[in-house]
Protein backbone atom coordinates (compact mmCIF):
# COMPACT_ATOMS: atom_id res chain seq x y z
CA UNK A 1 0.00 0.00 0.00
CA UNK A 2 2.52 2.60 1.29
CA UNK A 3 4.56 1.84 -2.70
CA UNK A 4 1.30 2.32 -4.33
CA UNK A 5 0.86 5.94 -2.31
CA UNK A 6 4.52 6.62 -3.35
CA UNK A 7 3.98 5.74 -6.96
CA UNK A 8 0.84 7.90 -7.55
CA UNK A 9 2.73 11.02 -5.78
CA UNK A 10 5.44 10.12 -8.31
CA UNK A 11 2.59 10.66 -10.99
CA UNK A 12 1.31 13.63 -9.28
CA UNK A 13 4.32 15.46 -9.42
CA UNK A 14 5.36 14.37 -12.80
CA UNK A 15 2.31 15.24 -14.96
CA UNK A 16 2.59 19.31 -13.56
CA UNK A 17 3.27 21.81 -15.87
CA UNK A 18 2.69 25.89 -15.55
CA UNK A 19 -0.13 27.25 -17.13
CA UNK A 20 -1.85 30.50 -16.68
CA UNK A 21 -5.19 30.94 -14.77
CA UNK A 22 -8.79 31.47 -16.25
CA UNK A 23 -10.41 34.60 -15.60
CA UNK A 24 -13.32 35.07 -16.72
CA UNK A 25 -14.19 39.22 -16.67
CA UNK A 26 -17.64 39.35 -17.21
CA UNK A 27 -17.81 38.14 -13.42
CA UNK A 28 -16.47 41.46 -12.63
CA UNK A 29 -19.59 43.36 -11.92
CA UNK A 30 -20.76 40.94 -9.24
CA UNK A 31 -20.26 41.98 -6.02
CA UNK A 32 -18.66 40.42 -3.27
CA UNK A 33 -21.53 39.00 -1.87
CA UNK A 34 -22.44 37.55 -4.21
CA UNK A 35 -18.95 36.46 -5.52
CA UNK A 36 -19.26 34.90 -1.99
CA UNK A 37 -22.75 33.41 -2.45
CA UNK A 38 -22.14 32.10 -5.78
CA UNK A 39 -19.06 30.43 -5.35
CA UNK A 40 -20.27 28.62 -2.11
CA UNK A 41 -22.89 27.41 -4.20
CA UNK A 42 -20.83 26.29 -6.70
CA UNK A 43 -19.01 24.21 -3.91
CA UNK A 44 -21.76 23.00 -2.71
CA UNK A 45 -23.71 21.51 -5.83
CA UNK A 46 -19.88 20.48 -7.29
CA UNK A 47 -20.59 17.79 -4.28
CA UNK A 48 -24.16 17.49 -3.91
CA UNK A 49 -25.72 16.91 -5.98
CA UNK A 50 -23.30 16.59 -9.21
CA UNK A 51 -20.15 15.26 -7.56
CA UNK A 52 -20.94 11.64 -7.63
CA UNK A 53 -17.67 10.33 -7.49
CA UNK A 54 -16.60 12.66 -4.77
CA UNK A 55 -19.60 11.52 -2.89
CA UNK A 56 -18.33 8.08 -2.65
CA UNK A 57 -15.27 9.09 -1.83
CA UNK A 58 -16.42 10.56 1.08
CA UNK A 59 -18.53 7.55 1.80
CA UNK A 60 -15.22 5.63 1.48
CA UNK A 61 -13.71 7.71 4.66
CA UNK A 62 -17.24 7.76 6.57
CA UNK A 63 -17.34 3.71 6.39
CA UNK A 64 -14.44 2.66 8.31
CA UNK A 65 -15.25 4.34 11.61
CA UNK A 66 -17.56 4.62 14.20
CA UNK A 67 -16.59 7.84 15.52
CA UNK A 68 -17.93 10.87 14.15
CA UNK A 69 -14.33 13.05 15.86
CA UNK A 70 -12.40 10.48 13.67
CA UNK A 71 -14.77 10.81 10.53
CA UNK A 72 -14.19 14.68 10.64
CA UNK A 73 -10.71 14.51 11.09
CA UNK A 74 -9.94 12.61 8.12
CA UNK A 75 -12.80 14.79 5.85
CA UNK A 76 -10.70 17.81 7.15
CA UNK A 77 -7.57 15.77 6.03
CA UNK A 78 -8.97 15.84 2.72
CA UNK A 79 -10.06 19.03 2.56
CA UNK A 80 -6.90 20.74 3.45
CA UNK A 81 -5.32 18.19 0.56
CA UNK A 82 -7.58 19.33 -2.43
CA UNK A 83 -7.24 23.20 -0.94
CA UNK A 84 -4.01 22.95 -1.79
CA UNK A 85 -3.94 21.34 -4.99
CA UNK A 86 -6.87 23.10 -6.01
CA UNK A 87 -5.68 26.50 -5.29
CA UNK A 88 -2.28 25.83 -7.23
CA UNK A 89 -4.36 24.89 -10.25
CA UNK A 90 -6.03 27.83 -10.00
CA UNK A 91 -3.11 30.00 -10.05
CA UNK A 92 -1.92 28.62 -12.87
CA UNK A 93 1.65 26.90 -10.96
CA UNK A 94 0.56 23.47 -11.90
CA UNK A 95 -1.74 21.72 -14.67
CA UNK A 96 -3.20 18.36 -14.22
CA UNK A 97 -4.39 16.90 -17.60
CA UNK A 98 -7.74 15.33 -17.36
CA UNK A 99 -6.84 12.05 -18.73
CA UNK A 100 -4.67 11.50 -16.06
CA UNK A 101 -6.68 13.20 -12.89
CA UNK A 102 -9.97 11.73 -13.62
CA UNK A 103 -9.38 7.70 -14.13
CA UNK A 104 -6.92 8.44 -10.96
CA UNK A 105 -10.00 10.02 -8.77
CA UNK A 106 -11.66 6.66 -10.19
CA UNK A 107 -8.78 4.79 -8.79
CA UNK A 108 -8.51 6.37 -5.41
CA UNK A 109 -12.27 5.59 -4.56
CA UNK A 110 -11.61 2.08 -5.81
CA UNK A 111 -8.69 1.83 -3.45
CA UNK A 112 -10.26 3.27 -0.26
CA UNK A 113 -13.17 1.28 -0.50
CA UNK A 114 -10.77 -2.16 -0.77
CA UNK A 115 -8.92 -0.99 2.76
CA UNK A 116 -12.55 -0.36 4.27
CA UNK A 117 -13.35 -4.05 2.95
CA UNK A 118 -9.79 -5.71 4.42
CA UNK A 119 -9.22 -3.71 7.27
CA UNK A 120 -11.92 -2.99 9.83
CA UNK A 121 -9.77 -0.61 11.78
CA UNK A 122 -7.83 2.62 10.67
CA UNK A 123 -4.07 1.93 9.73
CA UNK A 124 -1.65 4.08 10.25
CA UNK A 125 -1.23 4.97 6.43
CA UNK A 126 -5.19 5.64 6.35
CA UNK A 127 -4.30 9.19 6.82
CA UNK A 128 -1.70 9.33 4.27
CA UNK A 129 -4.04 7.75 1.79
CA UNK A 130 -6.66 10.33 2.32
CA UNK A 131 -4.62 13.45 2.07
CA UNK A 132 -2.50 11.60 -1.09
CA UNK A 133 -6.40 11.05 -2.80
CA UNK A 134 -7.10 14.54 -1.59
CA UNK A 135 -4.49 16.01 -3.71
CA UNK A 136 -5.68 14.44 -6.67
CA UNK A 137 -9.27 15.07 -6.29
CA UNK A 138 -8.51 19.01 -6.01
CA UNK A 139 -6.91 18.59 -9.22
CA UNK A 140 -10.47 17.73 -10.42
CA UNK A 141 -12.48 20.41 -8.57
CA UNK A 142 -10.11 22.91 -10.52
CA UNK A 143 -11.97 21.62 -13.66
CA UNK A 144 -15.04 22.82 -12.42
CA UNK A 145 -13.84 26.33 -11.69
CA UNK A 146 -11.89 26.42 -14.79
CA UNK A 147 -15.17 25.89 -17.01
CA UNK A 148 -16.24 29.11 -15.11
CA UNK A 149 -13.40 31.14 -14.48
CA UNK A 150 -13.19 33.47 -11.86
CA UNK A 151 -12.95 37.49 -10.84
CA UNK A 152 -10.27 39.26 -11.49
CA UNK A 153 -10.64 41.33 -8.48
CA UNK A 154 -12.20 38.91 -6.08
CA UNK A 155 -10.07 35.75 -7.05
CA UNK A 156 -8.79 34.89 -3.34
CA UNK A 157 -12.03 35.32 -2.19
CA UNK A 158 -13.94 33.48 -4.88
CA UNK A 159 -11.73 30.31 -4.50
CA UNK A 160 -11.78 30.16 -0.46
CA UNK A 161 -15.94 30.58 -0.79
CA UNK A 162 -15.87 28.02 -3.67
CA UNK A 163 -13.72 25.68 -0.86
CA UNK A 164 -15.77 26.64 2.06
CA UNK A 165 -18.88 25.51 -0.16
CA UNK A 166 -16.74 21.82 -0.63
CA UNK A 167 -16.63 21.29 2.73
CA UNK A 168 -19.91 21.85 3.69
CA UNK A 169 -21.28 19.73 1.06
CA UNK A 170 -19.03 17.11 2.85
CA UNK A 171 -20.08 17.50 6.09
CA UNK A 172 -23.76 17.50 5.01
CA UNK A 173 -22.84 13.59 3.27
CA UNK A 174 -21.09 13.11 6.30
CA UNK A 175 -23.94 13.69 8.79
CA UNK A 176 -26.85 12.51 7.00
CA UNK A 177 -25.13 9.11 7.12
CA UNK A 178 -23.90 9.71 10.26
CA UNK A 179 -27.74 10.23 11.89
CA UNK A 180 -29.38 8.10 9.51
CA UNK A 181 -27.00 4.45 9.60
CA UNK A 182 -23.80 5.63 11.65
CA UNK A 183 -26.45 6.29 14.94
CA UNK A 184 -28.53 3.71 14.63
CA UNK A 185 -26.54 0.27 13.74
CA UNK A 186 -22.87 0.95 13.93
CA UNK A 187 -22.90 -0.65 17.18
CA UNK A 188 -25.14 -3.53 15.61
CA UNK A 189 -22.75 -7.10 15.87
CA UNK A 190 -23.72 -7.16 12.09
CA UNK A 191 -23.09 -3.57 10.77
CA UNK A 192 -19.97 -4.30 9.40
CA UNK A 193 -21.10 -8.02 7.21
CA UNK A 194 -24.00 -6.15 6.35
CA UNK A 195 -23.73 -2.81 5.77
CA UNK A 196 -20.02 -1.49 5.90
CA UNK A 197 -18.53 -4.60 3.39
CA UNK A 198 -21.88 -4.28 0.84
CA UNK A 199 -21.39 -0.96 0.63
CA UNK A 200 -17.98 -0.36 -0.02
CA UNK A 201 -17.81 -3.73 -2.62
CA UNK A 202 -20.34 -1.59 -4.37
CA UNK A 203 -18.52 1.33 -4.42
CA UNK A 204 -15.45 -0.60 -5.39
CA UNK A 205 -17.25 -1.97 -8.39
CA UNK A 206 -18.55 1.63 -9.49
CA UNK A 207 -15.58 3.49 -9.49
CA UNK A 208 -13.58 0.69 -10.97
CA UNK A 209 -16.14 1.05 -13.84
CA UNK A 210 -15.83 4.55 -13.55
CA UNK A 211 -11.89 4.11 -14.22
CA UNK A 212 -12.31 1.93 -17.61
CA UNK A 213 -15.08 4.15 -18.47
CA UNK A 214 -12.70 7.33 -18.64
CA UNK A 215 -9.26 5.32 -19.63
CA UNK A 216 -11.41 4.44 -22.84
CA UNK A 217 -13.08 8.07 -23.00
CA UNK A 218 -9.85 9.55 -22.67
CA UNK A 219 -8.29 7.21 -25.47
CA UNK A 220 -10.47 8.11 -28.09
Amino acid sequence: MKKLVASLSFILVSVFVSHAHTINYQLDKMKDDEVIRKYLELGFTHILPYGFDHVLFILCVFFLNTSIKKIILQATMFTLAHSITLALAVYGIIAPPSNIIEPLIAISIVLLALENIYNSQIKPWRMLMVFVFGLIHGMGFAGALSELGLPSYAFATALVSFNVGVELGQLTVILVMYILVSKIFSKKEWYRNRIVIPSNIAIALTALFWTIERIFFYLK
